[in-house]
């Protein structure tokens, strides 16, 4: 599976919030490795992990490991998390400037 048949399993709102998470990474490191991980899009630099991200039926999950969460740890918190992993719900606008921000930062430390 590569990520354009990944995303294209999803429909609807879903569908175009993950369009737009990978459109974000894409253009913001565009020099990153896309792959799929893990069971979801995945993204490398420097062939380390810059970010992923899955689509589930009540939100988009991303992550930033290993240290992207620490990092936005103040702007994650209104958002449900998991080990390395933070929920945007479909519910909710999608925080663009906070996934560029993130990426920006993982792309910084992978320099």
């Amino acid at each position: 599976m590569d990520v354009d048949a990944y995303i294209n399993q999803f429909n609807g709102e879903v569908k175009k919030r993950l369009e737009v998470v990978r459109l974000l990474i894409r253009t913001t490191a565009p020099q990153a490795i896309e792959s799929i991980a893990y069971g979801m899009p995945a993204y490398k630099l420097n062939n380390k992990p810059l970010v992923y991200f899955a689509g589930y039926a009540k939100h988009v999950g991303f992550y930033a490991t290993p240290n992207g969460h620490e990092a936005f740890v103040e702007e994650f918190a209104k958002y449900k998390q998991g080990k390395g992993s933070v929920q945007f719900p479909n519910n909710q606008p999608l925080p663009t400037d906070l996934i560029k921000r993130v990426v920006v930062y993982r792309k910084e430390q992978l320099a």
